[in-house]
């Protein structure tokens, strides 16, 4: 057997797989200078299975008397992911402290009216494979499980027990205060000043209004939330008109008896009562600057300790998810692309946008270059955030500016189409993911009352055309700078200098003079 074993061992391809088989797929020379863009000849076209049209009914929306909204897509699948979405969050903390969505946050999922702890929930949701989570934004709070079909009914009366019947004891309290505060704490920490930067320019862009309002509780406040101001809060915004009880993976029938057993009559535990302080503000854009200086050098230390950068986001308001021109910036968000200057990959990750090409690629001493995009009902940000030595800040400065000008230009046909194409493949990839379709169709039915299906907004991207990118970056670069520093920023120019390059044609700062260095 051995000796049989060996001699297989040592045939070649050939006496293996057969002359014609090894000529016809190895690499040696079966099909010489065939790019891999056309079709190899002799194999047949494959055929793609169609849904006959039944997509455009895929997503179902059902309103209950209460006005609570019901939303279902069925994916097949032993598993499904069912939450609630509440149009709530920091931007609605105008009359409140800042930080009741931070906490509420931390809060979910501890003992309700039915549970007697988070063991208690993570234990029952343990038989059905299931797992919870809750995420806060500045404009919506989402409570989630994911688990398997046939616990439908317990995942619904949990989701309405965590939502609306929370005990909120003061012992729960007094440990979300200690979590905010190790948080809060991490967050100024941490390597990545990332969500530092996020809340920085949006605090600049959107000053003491809506949006701009602090996402993390301030460390000021945290002592002032009790369950009086939670449950407030709670009169205020979590009503059935607010909330939208969405599902991916279950039947649309049988989330509608779930939802009318356990959410049509359950009365909150702070008492049934008409909203009276709901905040309608509609954003302010105002632009600004939001400076941090801050020693880095001891960030990340070790073996390979990071070096120390200075950060800087700049950003110009966009429009809101809800606007015709949300899918030409999201293209040019696309385009703009960018990353961090040890990224890795070929087509498709990127490499070919144009913070790649235009930034990291010709400056060496760049460490990131990233075009971001925050859209909201009533107003958007397109920013973007770079980082680099402190010594190097106002040179980063300008090219930055520079870029922003340069978005204004008639952008190629091949970059054009690279750019639609990438955000299609996104869009589709990220789709896949059972959980992300939960919450793409609970923010839209939140949010517009219906769902855009995929393939409808490919065709939007497909129809974006480069006058659609001109018309509006020229709208963008009209509006006033947002600008967010942190840092050593010693070399940073001034706002004034940062707003007159954006205002010029070639995006240079104004030259400056020094007697003494």
């Amino acid at each position: 057997m051995a000796t049989h074993m060996s001699r297989c061992r040592s045939w070649s391809p050939v006496q293996r797989y057969g002359l014609a088989a090894y000529r016809r797929y190895s690499g040696g020379g079966g099909y010489p200078n065939i790019p891999l863009s056309s079709p190899l000849p002799g194999v047949p076209s494959p055929t793609f299975a169609s849904v006959d049209g039944l997509e455009k009914s895929e997503t179902r929306i059902t309103t209950l008397e209460n006005g609570l909204r019901v939303a279902s897509q069925n994916k097949f699948g032993q598993f499904c992911t069912v939450g609630i979405l509440v149009n709530s969050g920091s931007r609605h903390e105008t009359k409140y402290p800042s930080g009741i969505a931070h906490f509420l946050e931390k809060l979910a999922f501890s003992s309700t009216a039915q549970y007697g702890s988070r063991d208690e929930i993570l234990l029952t949701l343990e038989k059905h494979g299931g797992i919870c989570d809750c995420q806060t934004s500045r404009d919506t709070t989402m409570y989630a499980i994911s688990a398997e079909v046939k616990g439908l009914d317990t995942v619904v009366s949990l989701l309405s027990d965590a939502v609306l019947q929370p005990r909120l004891l003061d012992e729960e309290i007094e440990m979300t205060q200690m979590a905010v505060r190790f948080e809060l704490e991490d967050l100024n920490m941490r390597p990545d000043p990332e969500p530092l930067l996020t809340e920085m320019i949006h605090a600049a862009a959107y000053r003491g209004n809506t949006v701009g309002l602090p996402r993390f509780c301030p460390g000021d406040n945290v002592d002032k939330i009790d369950q009086a101001v939670l449950h407030g809060y709670l009169r205020s915004y979590y009503c059935p008109q607010r909330m939208v009880l969405a599902g991916v993976g279950i039947e649309h029938e049988q989330l509608v008896k779930c939802a009318r057993r356990y959410l049509l009559n359950t009365r909150p535990v702070w008492g049934e009562a008409t909203p009276t302080d709901v905040d309608l503000s509609v954003a302010q854009y105002t632009g600004g600057i939001v400076k941090m200086e801050k020693d880095m050098s001891d960030v990340s230390l070790g073996p390979t300790p990071i070096p120390e950068l200075a950060h800087i986001m700049i950003g110009l308001e966009s429009c809101s998810f809800l606007e015709d021109d949300f899918i030409p910036f999201a293209v040019l968000n696309m385009m703009m692309g960018g990353g961090g200057s040890f990224s890795a990959g070929g087509p498709g990750k990127g490499m070919f946008t144009r913070l790649y090409l235009n930034v990291l690629n010709r400056h060496h001493w760049m460490y990131n270059a990233t075009a971001y995009h925050h859209s909201y009902e009533d107003s958007g940000l397109l920013c973007i955030h770079a980082s680099a030595d402190p010594r190097q800040l106002r040179e980063m400065v300008e090219i930055i500016t520079r870029e922003f000008i340069q978005m204004a230009g008639t952008p190629g046909e091949m970059e054009l189409e690279r750019a639609k194409t990438q955000l299609k493949s996104m869009l589709m990839m990220n789709l896949e993911s059972r959980p992300v379709v939960f919450e793409d169709v609970g923010r839209q039915v939140l949010s517009t009352g219906k769902r855009k299906l995929p393939h409808e907004l490919c065709a939007l991207i497909s129809n974006v055309t480069t006058s659609d990118i001109k018309r509006v970056t020229s709208k963008m670069l009209r509006s006033k700078p947002a600008v967010a520093a942190l840092g050593d920023l010693t070399e940073l120019p001034s706002f004034e200098h940062i707003q007159a390059a954006l205002s010029s044609k070639d995006g240079r700062l104004p030259r400056t003079y020094r007697l003494f260095r």
